[in-house]
């Protein structure tokens, strides 16, 4: 026997937020919430045409939630200095 409760609410149980698109998801963070993510040089060259970098070298690329980038590193501890004077809630990739 099928539990009527269960399959009438399951729209009304589904969180908000799953029903965001990717759009506005990363609104939601705007520019107060970054990201880093650990990128070669080969892509970087790919995103920023006016800058050069060493193809087989690792950066850190800091983003915001929208997919800004804000800033390219050559060490964590460069970003984390960078980071230090911003008021940017740092959020962890997955």
């Amino acid at each position: 026997m099928m539990d009527r409760r269960s399959s009438d609410n399951t729209a009304e149980n589904v969180h908000p937020l799953k029903l965001l698109t990717p759009a506005q998801f990363a609104a939601l963070g705007g520019s107060a919430v970054a990201y880093v993510k650990p990128v070669s040089g080969l892509v970087l060259s790919t995103m920023i045409s006016d800058a050069e970098f060493n193809e087989t070298e690792e950066y850190q690329l800091v983003m915001s939630a929208d997919g800004t980038p804000l800033m390219v590193a050559d060490t964590a501890d460069a970003v984390s200095e960078w980071l230090g004077d911003k008021s940017l809630g740092l959020a962890t990739l997955h």
